[in-house]
C-alpha cells in the first residue's frame, strides 16, 4: 500500500516518545524550562499533552477510538509510559488494518478539510516537535541522551565523525520491562574527545 510509510513512521515515533520519557527521572516531572514561567510546559504536562492530543486527533480526525481513557489513573513516569505504549499500540494495529481509500478520504482538520494522509503527516510532525522540546529539557536537567534518530553527544558526537547510534533499549517491550522494574539502558561511551556540535566553543 502506498501509505505504508506513514504507518511505519508512526510505529517508530511511538517508540521514540516512550524512549525519551524513559530518560527522565521521577523527580523531573514538575520541571519547567523556567520555574517562574508557566508558559513552558512541565515534563508532566508534556506527557499529558501527548496522551490527550493524540487521543483527540485519532478519535476526531482519523476516526480511531481505542476505547480507553487517554491518561493513567496515577500520573507517574512509569504509568504514563505504560498508558501511552498501550494506547498507541492499539492505534498502530488499527492503522495496519486500513486500505488506501481510507487514507485518501477527506476529514475535518480543526476548521479546514484535509485527507487522512495529510492529517497523519501533521500528527507525526506534532509529536516530533514536542519530543524535541523534551530532549532540550533533558539537556537543561543535565541528563544523558541516548539516540532518538541518530548519534547524540553522549553516543559519540557527530554522524560525520562516524559516531554510533545507540538506543537505550532494543525494543519497546524491553524498555517497558526494564523501566518498570530495574532500568538497564544500553551503556553510553560519553565524551570521546571529538566535537559534538558543528560549532564547538573555541578553546
Amino acid at each position: 500500500m502506498r501509505y505504508d510509510f506513514l504507518i511505519d513512521t508512526f510505529a517508530t515515533e511511538r517508540v521514540k516518545v516512550v524512549s525519551v520519557w524513559s530518560e527522565f527521572r521521577d523527580e523531573d516531572l514538575a520541571f519547567r524550562p523556567r520555574v517562574d514561567d508557566s508558559r513552558g510546559r512541565s515534563v508532566r504536562e508534556h506527557m499529558v499533552h501527548q496522551c490527550v492530543s493524540e487521543d483527540l486527533w485519532f478519535r476526531n480526525m482519523l476516526g480511531i477510538d481505542v476505547g480507553a481513557p487517554p491518561l493513567p489513573q496515577r500520573e507517574t513516569r512509569s504509568e504514563f509510559m505504560k498508558r501511552y505504549a498501550e494506547d498507541s499500540g492499539k492505534r498502530l494495529s488499527a492503522l495496519r488494518a486500513t486500505q488506501e481509500s481510507w487514507w485518501e478520504q477527506i476529514t475535518k482538520f480543526f476548521d479546514v478539510q484535509r485527507s487522512r494522509a495529510w492529517v497523519m503527516v501533521r500528527r507525526i510532525a506534532h509529536t516530533s516537535h514536542h519530543r524535541g522540546q523534551q530532549m532540550a529539557m533533558l539537556r537543561v536537567l543535565g541528563r544523558d541522551l541516548h539516540s532518538s534518530y541518530g548519534p547524540t553527544a553522549d553516543t559519540g558526537g557527530l554522524m560525520q565523525n562516524r559516531a554510533p547510534t545507540i538506543y537505550a533499549y532494543s525494543t519497546l517491550d524491553a524498555l517497558l520491562s526494564a523501566e518498570l522494574t530495574r532500568p538497564a539502558k544500553a551503556p553510553l561511551p560519553g565524551l570521546t574527545g571529538k566535537a559534538v556540535t558543528e560549532r564547538p566553543n573555541p578553546e
